[in-house]
């Protein structure tokens, strides 16, 4: 299990530290891991985490971009807690390179998740 910082309690923590942290979905088991955040430019804030799933030995493996709100972070797991399920993962707003462009695509996928925006706040 990969854990997300080797100083859990720091209020900060290094994004070298979130890649590989565990997942946790709905069902109470590890449904993927985080491969790398997605920040917004202008604000600083994390946006996305984009998380990778499936595979075996990291071939064949399934990226999905979260959004940050919809994680929470578990100091007893050291790991990220959100009540998400693989199958809605699956069935998310299908991702393409110019989603990032689209805020149609973003407000339908906070929307899919049941996640506050990041640009809302």
């Amino acid at each position: 299990m990969a854990r997300a910082t080797a100083h859990p309690d720091h209020r900060l923590i290094s994004s070298e530290d979130v890649h590989g942290t565990d997942v946790i979905g709905a069902t109470e088991e590890v449904i993927g891991e985080i491969d790398h955040l997605l920040i917004e430019k202008e604000s600083g804030r994390v946006a996305y985490a984009v998380m990778s799933f499936g595979g075996i030995l990291g071939l064949a493996h399934s990226h999905y971009p979260i959004p940050w709100s919809a994680l929470k972070y578990d100091k007893s797991v050291a790991g990220f807690r959100t009540g998400l399920t693989v199958e809605q993962l699956r069935n998310a707003p299908e991702f393409s390179d110019d989603s990032w462009t689209d805020r149609d695509w973003e407000a339908r996928t906070h929307a899919h998740y049941g996640a506050p925006t990041y640009w809302g706040r």
